[in-house]
């Protein structure tokens, strides 16, 4: 190995170990940092043996030991941990250095942060990195934001250690998204997606099992039949392989021995948050959160369970045309969940003045991520042909599939509501899209209460202007 390495990493976890180790075999020399320094060493003397690494107990030591432009990337825990690292290495570098964040950080943070690090000469790249440890070992899907100067000096590293798609799997998921926080908000955006996703897939489960009375032998076959057609993705895939897992302690199934509370790490409440401040309605990221919290009360709704009165009964159709119906409305309802979060992102660049391109983006979930799928292939192909496109829904491959699913996804909420099966995802994407396609909504009469009670005043469809009524004095 040279005098010299390539890239710096700081943050020994399993994630950065395993960027670590996939950038090193990329061809890449890396010298690495851990606050616990026997982390490093534990890392050089196992895993990295014999490999093209540094080990480094300082901060000194590390930035010494790389070539200019260097360029270090962080894998700390989101928060004052990356602000601490900046601080720190901010003396010890170079003009025209590049510092990466590599977590999830909230976009907010990196703008700071890029405006912060650029007013010391220096350069910084907030990127989302998805695909779990596996995918940071063999290739994730990268989504790098901050400093456009930065991009030239690690697109070569970042773009070699992504996952690769197309038919010669040359193509790479890792392209440059747009400036200051553009990187993160779009990879918060996927996590969102990512929470729908899992969502609509657990009320599909769990419709088959309540009204079906499927098994999970049952389940695994229908869930390989579905990783077949249009719903192949990485999400139905593993859904599939959890099924056919045997406690070898009971005997059972594993799924059905855990405890149903869902945690979360924040991400999915960021993008619903940002979405009410933007004024998008991105209700299936939020019906998904609050599903988790739902399921968080799990002591409450045990002593509900005994007490609150609701239906209960099987499905007493014909069972297959039943199991296809409830795959279409995973489809339908899947649509929404992308639309909604192209919309906010199309409302994000306007906010903040990003120049992104929602087609590439599609691309860069392609492989890698958790939410990678065939069907990412047709919002590119969506955004190829209109790229002012303003809802996926309106795209002509979206309005065929959504008009396609409509009776068999009507039928299966209703289906479920009759038998006290919660469905809030899937009510909620159809809710959204029944929404979206009429001309006229009740919101009339809401800004009439809303000026009879508070004066906040209302406009007509028949003229111009602003009005107020007095309610009082009008009434008949």
């Amino acid at each position: 190995m040279s005098d010299k390495c390539d890239f710096g990493l700081i943050g020994l976890a399993v994630m950065g170990e395993n960027l670590a180790l996939n950038i090193e075999s990329r061809g890449y020399s890396v010298a690495v940092f851990n606050r616990t320094t026997s982390k490093v060493d534990d890392f050089i003397n196992g895993r990295a043996e014999g490999k093209r690494f540094r080990g480094c107990h300082s901060l000194e030591e590390l930035v010494g030991n790389l070539a200019a432009p260097r360029k270090v990337m962080l894998m700390v825990k989101a928060g004052q941990a990356v602000d601490e690292f900046i601080d720190h290495l901010i003396p010890l570098l170079s003009s025209g250095d590049v510092i990466i964040d590599g977590g999830n950080t909230y976009f907010h943070d990196t703008q700071r942060r890029t405006q912060y690090v650029e007013s010391k000469g220096l350069l910084f790249i907030g990127t989302g990195v998805s695909g779990g440890e596996e995918g940071a070992l063999k290739g994730p899907s990268i989504m790098p934001g901050g400093s456009e100067k930065a991009w030239p000096l690690v697109k070569p590293i970042f773009q070699s250690i992504s996952a690769k798609v197309g038919p010669n799997h040359d193509i790479p998921c890792c392209e440059w998204v747009g400036p200051r926080g553009a990187g993160h908000y779009v990879k918060m955006v996927h996590n969102g997606i990512e929470y729908g996703d899992m969502q609509l897939i657990c009320e599909a489960y769990w419709i088959l099992k309540n009204a079906l009375g499927m098994t999970s032998d049952d389940l695994y076959q229908v869930f390989d039949d579905w990783n077949h057609g249009e719903l192949d993705s990485y999400l139905i895939e593993i859904t599939r392989d959890i099924f056919s897992v045997v406690d070898p302690e009971s005997g059972g199934h594993l799924v059905d021995t855990i405890m149903d509370t869902a945690g979360a790490k924040g991400t999915g409440k960021w993008m619903s948050q940002l979405a009410l401040d933007l004024g998008v309605p991105s209700t299936l990221v939020t019906e998904a959160v609050y599903a988790r919290s739902l399921s968080a009360l799990r002591d409450a709704r045990i002593r509900a369970s005994s007490k609150l009165a609701g239906p209960s009964g099987k499905y007493e159709g014909d069972r297959k045309p039943f199991i296809e119906q409830v795959r279409q409305a995973l489809y339908a309802s899947k649509i929404v969940s992308y639309a909604q979060g192209y919309v906010q992102m199309q409302a994000a660049a306007i906010e903040y003045n990003w120049p992104l391109d929602f087609g590439s983006i599609a691309l860069l979930w392609r492989g890698g991520c958790i939410i990678r799928a065939v069907f990412l292939e047709r919002i590119k192909e969506a955004f190829d042909a209109d790229p002012k496109l303003e809802n996926l829904l309106l795209a002509s491959y979206f309005q065929e599939a959504t008009a396609k699913a409509q009776d068999a996804w009507r039928n299966v909420i209703a289906t479920a509501v009759r038998l006290g099966i919660p469905t809030p995802a899937f009510s909620a994407a159809l809710a959204y899209y029944d929404g979206y396609r009429s001309a006229r909504l009740p919101a009339n009469l809401l800004q009439a209460q809303r000026d009879y009670f508070g004066a906040h005043t209302y406009r007509r469809i028949d003229r111009p202007g602003v009005f107020h009524s007095d309610w009082l004095r009008l009434r008949r």
